[in-house]
Order: C-alpha cells, then sequence, then structure tokens
C-alpha cells in the first residue's frame, strides 16, 4: 500500500507508475482518492473546530450558574448537544470516507523499481542469465507422470477419488525423495545463517490483505467456512504476518526465516498438458526464505536470495535461468522480481521453479510492521523466495537426472538424506 502523503505531492509519480504497469483503468483512481483525502481532512478539521468550541462553552455553563443566570445556562447546553449531534455525524463521515480511501489504495500497484523492464505480460520478461549446460538426452523422456509410475511412486487415480482433480498420493521412493529434497533444503539455508520455522498453516483475512492483492487472493486462497481462517498459500503469507504491528529494533534486523508448510491453492484457469501431474495442483509441500530488514539494505538481500536458489539448483545438477520479470508481470505489492526456472528435457525448454519477489515496505505499511532507529521509526522492508517447490522440483530433478533404463540418479548432495543410495530403480 502506498503512502497517501506520495498521492498528495508526487500524484504524477503515481499515475506514470500505473502507466508502466499497463493497468490505466486504476488512473482514475489517483484523482478519487486524492478528492476523498481533501474530504477527510477537511470534516476531521471541522470536527476538531468543533470539539474546541465545545469544550470553550462547556466552561461558561459553570459560570452562568453561579451569576443565577438560568437561561443562559440552558440555552448554552442546548448548542452544546447540537455541537455534539455534528460531531458525530462528521464522525461517522470520516469513518466511511476513511474505508473508502483504504480500499483504493489497497489496489494501486506499488511503486516499482527503475530497473524494472517494461512490458505487459510474462512474454516480455528479460533472461538474465544461465547456469549450468542444459542437456537433451539421446533417448525420448517421458512426462513426469509417466516417469514416476514407472518406479511406483504416484497414484493419481485414486487421489481423484478421495479429493477429486489437483491431488496426488506420492509413493516409496518417489515420496522419499520429496522429503529428502525439503529436509536438504530446509539445512540448506539453515547453513546460510536462516532460521528455521514452522508455521501455522492457516490466517485470518488481515493478515492476508496485509501480504497479498485482492485479484492474488481470490484466485488463491481456500476460507474455512464459518471462521476467519484461510489456508496459507505459502509459508511466506503466516511468516510476514508473524511480524504484525511489531516495532523492531534496528539491531535485530535482518530477520531472516526458512519456513517449510503444505501449501493450498485454487489454481483457478490451469488447464492443458503441463498443467496436469504434478505441475499446478491443489496441495503441495515447500521450503520457503523470508527476510524482514532495513530499507537500504534490500535490494542487496533481493539479489543475495535469488542467488541462494540458483545455487541450491546447481548443486542438484539442473540447468537454471534466471528472468527479470517485466512490469505488467509484477503483482501489485511488488517492486522487483525475478523468476528462476530449471531446464526441462522433455519440452526442450526452461520452465519456472522459484519466484523471488522484493515488495518494499508494502507488505510492512499493510500490517505495520516498523524499525525502530533510536527515536526515528519507519517501516521495514520485506522479501520472500521459493527455496524449493517440491511437485515442480521433482520434474525438474527426474527429468535431469533420468536414465535410459528409467532409473534416476541421485545427486551427491542428497545420498545422505535417501540412504545413501546413489540411483532410484524400479522394484
Amino acid at each position: 500500500m502506498l503512502d497517501i502523503k506520495l498521492l498528495r505531492e508526487n500524484p504524477e509519480v503515481v499515475k506514470e507508475n500505473i502507466k508502466r504497469k499497463f493497468q490505466d483503468e486504476k488512473l482514475e483512481l489517483v484523482d478519487e482518492v486524492i478528492q476523498l483525502d481533501i474530504d477527510f481532512r477537511n470534516s476531521k478539521t471541522k470536527a476538531d473546530e468543533l470539539r474546541s468550541h465545545r469544550n470553550s462553552q462547556s466552561k461558561l455553563i459553570g459560570a452562568f450558574m453561579q451569576k443565577g443566570q438560568k437561561e443562559e445556562a440552558e440555552n448554552t447546553k442546548k448548542e452544546i448537544a447540537n455541537i455534539g449531534e455534528e460531531i458525530a455525524k462528521l464522525e461517522v463521515l470520516e469513518e466511511q470516507l476513511q474505508v473508502k480511501i483504504k480500499n483504493i489504495m489497497l489496489i494501486l500497484p506499488n511503486i516499482i523499481d527503475e530497473s524494472v523492464p517494461l512490458g505487459k505480460d510474462d512474454s516480455c520478461n528479460v533472461e538474465i542469465e544461465r547456469y549450468g549446460e542444459p542437456v537433451i538426452p539421446e533417448f525420448e523422456v517421458p512426462y513426469h507422470v509417466d516417469i514416476m509410475e514407472n518406479l511406483n511412486g504416484i497414484d493419481l487415480d485414486s487421489a481423484r477419488k478421495t479429493s477429486g482433480n489437483g491431488f496426488y498420493y506420492l509413493l516409496g521412493d518417489i515420496a522419499r525423495l520429496q522429503s529428502a529434497i525439503l529436509s536438504y533444503a530446509r539445512d540448506f539455508m539453515i547453513d546460510r545463517d536462516f532460521t528455521y520455522c514452522i508455521p501455522p498453516f492457516m490466517i485470518r483475512s488481515e493478515v492476508v490483505t496485509g501480504v497479498m492483492s485482492f485479484a492474488e487472493m481470490e484466485n488463491m486462497m481456500y476460507k474455512i467456512e464459518g471462521e476467519d481462517l484461510y489456508l496459507i498459500g505459502t509459508s511466506e503469507h503466516s511468516m510476514i504476518g508473524k511480524f504484525i504491528n511489531t516495532i523492531n529494533d534496528v539491531t535485530t534486523l535482518p530477520q531472516k526465516y526458512t519456513s517449510y508448510s503444505p501449501c493450498f491453492r485454487k489454481e483457478v484457469g490451469a488447464h492443458g498438458i503441463e498443467e496436469r501431474g504434478v505441475y499446478r495442483i491443489h496441495q503441495f509441500e515447500k521450503q520457503e526464505m523470508v527476510v524482514v530488514c532495513k530499507p537500504e539494505d534490500s535490494i542487496n538481500w533481493y539479489n543475495q536470495m535469488w542467488n541462494y536458489s540458483v545455487e541450491l539448483f546447481k548443486s542438484l545438477d539442473i540447468p537454471v535461468r534466471t528472468l527479470e520479470c517485466c512490469s505488467g508481470d509484477l503483482a501489485d505489492l511488488k517492486v522487483k522480481s525475478c523468476d528462476i526456472e530449471a531446464w526441462s528435457p522433455r519440452q526442450k525448454k526452461y520452465f519456472e521453479v522459484c519466484s523471488c519477489s522484493n515488495l518494499g515496505d508494502a507488505q510492512a505499511r499493510r500490517l505495520g510492521i516498523k524499525v525502530a532507529d533510536g527515536k526515528e521509526k519507519y517501516f521495514a522492508h520485506t522479501l520472500n523466495n521459493t527455496v524449493v517447490a517440491p511437485p515442480r522440483m521433482l520434474i525438474a530433478f527426474l527429468e535431469n537426472n533420468l536414465n535410459e533404463d528409467g532409473s534416476v540418479n541421485i545427486p551427491l548432495a542428497l545420498r545422505p538424506y535417501m540412504g545413501f543410495k546413489d540411483k532410484i530403480v524400479k522394484k
């Protein structure tokens, strides 16, 4: 959420940012919220003046009574009562105006970084760098579900019966592989001085609207019927929520967490062959990294965090590339974001496996996350990045470590988590 002072003092900056994000339909909201803000401040000023006048008139009543001027005292009481009624009306108006202002401010996009490339959608994202050599085997690489089924590692049919489409049973060494990847990712981040955390898997609506836009919420979140609770779509939601309404001493920053959770997503609009199997599903597990830091440190942490993802994938012999997300592909709260994409030998192209985002002070402003630096207080910056999300990670891992006979090699880094096996074979 933007600072209202920015709209008061530099509305053209906000409008230009909206244009850069190709959201021209929101331009008129800038003028609308500025007028609402003027009306709110005028109403507040008038109410304050009336309160001051009421206080001064209240003092006269006692003086009138002492002098025996009962009629003047009664008239003053009536005037005070009328002032009270007018103040009450203004207070209702102020509350209504505040709600309207907040609702608009919540959908105005955050100011994106100047380095973000312009573009309407993800087709305009810009490749930054490639890591590792993409390999296309001499044999045909099967669809990832077929690889797992060949290793007796997945049961989609039973999951459809119990839960519907978008769910699965993982079995045997494939289930163990997913757990191994998560454990390795956990220890990978702990070794880089991140604190391991298992957060709540449900959060209140106040936190939901603090960490994401309404559009994201509608397309992602599952609501718990009859409760003010939502299932998390990623542990970033509850991890950032951990800091709600806090004032953090500057000496305690940065706060660095790596969090594990199951994730639940509606995945509205998912379709096509790559949406089947375990590419887009309603329930999965993920290891996340989250940083809360001083504003001047956030760009350095952003670069460090996506580099961690690259380093992890390289350690598992999976070629990856980084993509700078263009302006139109950024969610409204994001200042800057990049995707890490893994090489798919079957598709002969890269596909997204991680996303690293710098949200500036957008989440902190919504949730009241502040930094105390001496007498000065200001909003913190928040960042998040996927360490690994095993459903997609599994696809990349299996395809890049597959042998022609259907067995799957286990890289050295992962072997301690797989009983020191060097290969998964069909039993």
